[in-house]
């Protein structure tokens, strides 16, 4: 869970889980406290395999309705730390890196709150870390559209078939692949080694130092080749694809 460097090319995105997420306007979040906290760090723009993971016990109960998203309970958290003993950890995690968070407001305050409660003196998030919101990013490049996790997986082509729940860190390595495409760079995709002369009908993608299923790449049988040739004998010399 150490932080590689502190470099200003060191991005870590990060996601929260909380007891609920109805608050009165202010900066106090009705006494909702961080349950779980995933965070995956990105150096150059590729994803370093180094991460903080921590479930936080708070000191209330967590909301039915919050238990429905990421299926967290109060009997889960008994034997887990208190935000007081992971803080050090967390904050040096963080520190120096531009934090990447969607709807990053929400985990910002809830951030800023835990700082608070165990000191005042702290400060707040942005002390530390320059924040980037995601959502305000989505919706600038698509105006006026659904703008969730979930829908940008499907604008961008990323699998998460496998995320029935929420879960930070998992949300942090979907939101990592996200804001890579957002932000027009290569993502921590890579081909899976092997040689050049294979004629294997399916090549896997798999994600760097990551233990997520990877993602498969699946080639047209010759079937399907023939049957695209023909459809571009219908378009004749004017042809893109044969240009």
């Amino acid at each position: 869970m150490n932080a590689s460097n502190n470099s200003s090319n060191r991005i870590i995105v990060l996601d929260t889980e909380t007891t609920g997420m109805n608050f009165s306007g202010g900066p106090v979040y009705e006494g909702h406290r961080i349950v779980e906290i995933g965070a995956v760090e990105i150096i150059n723009r590729k994803l370093t395999g180094n991460h903080f993971h921590v479930y936080i016990k708070p000191d209330r109960l967590i909301d039915l309705e919050a238990i429905d998203v990421h299926g967290i309970t109060d009997e889960f958290l008994y034997d887990k730390p208190e935000y007081k003993e992971i803080h050090d950890e967390f904050l040096e995690f963080i520190k120096g890196a531009e934090l990447v968070a969607h709807n990053a407001p929400f985990d910002v305050g809830f951030m800023d709150y835990e700082f608070s409660k165990l000191n005042k003196l702290i400060g707040t998030t942005d002390q530390y870390c320059k924040i980037t919101d995601t959502l305000a990013m989505a919706k600038k490049i698509f105006p006026g559209k659904r703008n969730n996790l979930d829908v940008l997986c499907e604008r961008y082509g990323i699998d998460n078939s496998h995320r029935t729940l929420h879960g930070a860190l998992l949300d942090a390595e979907i939101l990592a692949d996200v804001y890579l495409l957002m932000t027009g760079g290569q993502t921590s995709l890579s081909f899976s080694s092997g040689d050049n002369s294979s004629d294997s009908d399916e090549e896997t993608i798999k994600r760097l130092n990551s233990g997520r299923k990877g993602l498969k790449v699946l080639r047209a049988t010759a079937d399907e080749l023939e049957a695209h040739e023909k459809r571009l004998d219908i378009v004749g010399d004017a042809c893109l694809w044969r240009s």
